[in-house]
């Protein structure tokens, strides 16, 4: 190999070796341009999750289950009829319910009627006292010769029986009027307790039909055709998609910078780089996921070896987003949160972002009150 040939090989290496080192200058100088005017401003991880809520519905009496009308992965609507029950033992306590209240405002105007009895046997006992009164004092006043020392004795013996009637008279009043003082037949006790057993029974009786509480998809289905499930039981789940968030958990180094409010961006492995969902940091959580754990780490002991520990970070979702593309509870997302606006505050404020009413079921309420006055008014009570 010639002289010539070594020397166009080393000039050629030492160009290569000078363009490779101006390359990775320039990478240098680059990503410390990323770092500086965005890198430092952002977070990431990988391990993230779709939470959500999985509202339980459940019997509230013991029944036996006569129809489904709802299956697992099937969406359903808010007050849309899952589970029917038999409604045989609640359909016979409301029927006695009605019954027992027909005969409480029957007895307590029964009552009513006694005291005016006995209000008019007080009269009547009063006028007699004060007629006997008045025949003893004429034949005391007339003693002196008119009248009969026997005779007096048997006015005096009027007095008392007349006196003895009117306070037998008074005690029968005070005794039916301790019953119905100071209300009418519709608001007296007795009615009332008897309305308040009417009302259960016709709640009892609506729990025979279970209703979505929310929208969502059906999870979790356990419950069978002809089951004899009780109280509490857990039946099926609903779970309503279109409120979910993701928990991120970060490492503790990567917290300093986390305000409440600052923007996510979000991919999913379902989807995908192709769809992005949008949204913000919602909350911190109060502690690692080691310090919840149901055998939390004794770090007191001394085989002890330092482990980063990671916060759960929970992220909401833009919900016209989810409606586009659906996410489910348990997927693996990633999350770059931009904490560049440090304004925000460190931790959530104590007022709730947000409160999720459910459907239990039928309101009885109206029905039940238009079935009292029904009642009351069969049996001679006056409307309220």
């Amino acid at each position: 190999m010639s002289d010539i040939t070594r020397v166009q090989r080393a000039e050629t290496r030492r160009k290569g070796f000078v363009l490779f080192g101006a390359a990775i200058v320039l990478l240098a100088l680059l990503y410390g341009a990323w770092w500086l005017l965005a890198g430092r401003f952002g977070e990431s991880t990988d391990d993230a999750y779709v939470a959500g809520n999985i509202v339980a519905v459940t019997s509230r009496e013991n029944a036996t289950v006569t129809a489904l009308y709802a299956d697992n992965t099937q969406a359903v609507r808010q007050g849309q009829l899952l589970i029917e029950m038999d409604p045989s033992v609640a359909d016979v306590t409301m029927r006695a319910a009605e019954a027992n209240l027909a005969r409480a405002a029957r007895s307590v105007r029964g009552t009513f009627a006694s005291a005016d009895s006995y209000s008019a046997q007080l009269a009547q006992a009063q006028v007699a006292l004060a007629q006997a009164q008045s025949d003893y004092k004429r034949r005391q006043a007339a003693l002196a010769g008119a009248v009969s020392g026997e005779e007096l004795g048997h006015a005096r013996d009027a007095v008392s029986a007349a006196e003895a009637a009117a306070n037998s008279a008074r005690g029968g009043l005070a005794q039916a009027q301790s019953g119905i003082a100071g209300v009418d037949v519709a608001h007296n006790p007795d009615v009332l307790a008897a309305e308040a057993q009417l009302r259960a029974a016709a709640i009892a009786l609506a729990h025979m039909k279970i209703v979505a509480p929310v929208d969502g998809v059906i999870a979790q289905r356990t419950v069978q055709v002809g089951q004899r499930v009780n109280a509490g039981a857990p039946l099926m789940a609903v779970v309503p998609l279109s409120n979910v968030w993701v928990d991120a958990n970060f490492k503790e180094g990567q917290l300093s910078g986390m305000r409440i409010g600052q923007p996510v961006k979000v991919t999913t492995d379902l989807y995908g780089g192709k769809v992005v969902y949008h949204g913000h940091v919602a909350g911190l959580g109060a502690g690692s996921g080691s310090a919840f754990a149901v055998l939390p780490a004794q770090n007191a002991s001394g085989n002890w070896i330092k482990i980063v520990q990671r916060v759960p970070v929970r992220i909401a979702l833009d919900p016209s987003e989810l409606t586009d593309n659906p996410l489910r509870i348990g997927l693996s997302v990633s999350a770059d949160v931009d904490i560049s606006d440090q304004s925000g505050p460190r931790v959530a404020s104590a007022v709730p972002a947000g409160v999720m009413r459910g459907n239990t079921g039928e309101d009885t309420a109206v029905r039940v009150d238009a079935l009292v006055a029904k009642i009351l008014a069969a049996n001679g009570v006056p409307a309220r």
